[in-house]
């Protein structure tokens, strides 16, 4: 036990982390699931001087992977019956695509924002707002505890 706990916390000290905050972000946008917001607290622990550095990788990986699901949408055949998703999205726009951060729910808004065709410059920037805001709040909640 004690070599993975050395490894884990090697790998929060090292240049590694934002590649690996980057992928396991971009994951956890998609369908699968992931931790997101444990490897970013992880890494605003172990360096605290590089937070804005971070929040900003947490955040491109997470948004290009919701990203990821809109384009997937977009391939979606025609279905008989729309999902909450789907009406959610097709009622507010872009709008719904701010809390695609949300657990569950959140991964099909984007997916559903792409079906209906929603503007892609507008889904990437409601997206990368929410997402933004959503890891600044764990930075928020992590720093005053490091630093």
């Amino acid at each position: 036990m004690g070599d993975m706990t050395a490894w884990v916390l090697a790998l929060f000290a090292s240049d590694s982390i934002d590649i690996a905050l980057f992928v396991t972000a971009f994951v956890s946008a998609t369908l699968f699931p992931g931790g997101s917001e444990v490897m970013l607290a992880g890494a605003l622990a172990a360096q605290p001087e590089r937070w804005v550095w971070l929040l900003a990788v947490a955040t491109a990986g997470n948004t290009l992977g919701s990203m990821t699901s809109w384009v997937i949408g977009r391939f979606i055949p025609t279905v008989k019956r729309e999902t909450k998703a789907v009406l959610w999205v097709r009622r507010w726009g872009a709008w719904a695509l701010l809390f695609a951060w949300l657990p569950v729910v959140g991964d099909a808004i984007p997916v559903a924002a792409g079906w209906l065709r929603i503007d892609p410059l507008m889904s990437l920037l409601a997206i990368a707002v929410g997402k933004g805001i959503r890891y600044a709040c764990v930075a928020g909640a992590v720093l005053p505890l490091v630093l």
